[in-house]
């Protein structure tokens, strides 16, 4: 039943009305600018920025009750176009295989592990390419001329 009592916002303005989410979005805000992920600039003329949208979470426990709220700023990379936005596609990923033997070779020596949460995990790096993004919704103090230059990938893109 407590599953059930809390759900998930499907669009900014749902989320924006409740205090939880809108701090979880303002984390995710300062954390963003505080790694340097864009640069706010005057949108070139050439340029049509991609959209974001924001995504989010309720993290629970083992019991089902709410350990965290959690909104994602995620780029809507389906509008990106090769050659333009990006040249090529790469994306690290853990196998399964690799993720066992790490945890075998940690029991046959019984060394202790640890369980991390990273808040904000920037899987792909630096930008090569010029890749422009809209005002997140949020972010307020800039005109509708202005967009964000990322320096840093953003989840959803290519």
């Amino acid at each position: 039943m407590s599953l059930s009592s809390e759900h998930e916002p499907t669009t900014y303005c749902e989320a924006a009305t409740q205090p939880y989410w809108q701090e979880a979005m303002n984390a995710e805000i300062r954390a963003l600018v505080s790694n340097h992920t864009w640069d706010i600039v005057q949108a070139p003329p050439s340029v049509r920025p991609i959209g974001c949208k924001w995504v989010d979470k309720i993290k629970r426990g083992l019991d089902g009750t709410i350990e965290r709220y959690k909104a994602r700023l995620v780029g809507k990379g389906y509008s990106q176009i090769e050659g333009i936005d990006y040249l090529e596609i790469f994306s690290l990923v853990v196998k399964m295989t690799t993720f066992r033997v790490v945890i075998s070779i940690a029991s046959i020596n019984n060394w202790h592990l640890q369980q991390l949460d990273v808040n904000n995990a920037f899987l792909y790096g630096d930008l090569t390419e010029d890749v422009y993004m809209t005002i997140p919704q949020g972010l307020h103090g800039y005109s509708s001329s202005q967009c964000c230059k990322l320096k840093i990938s953003l989840y959803g893109l290519k």
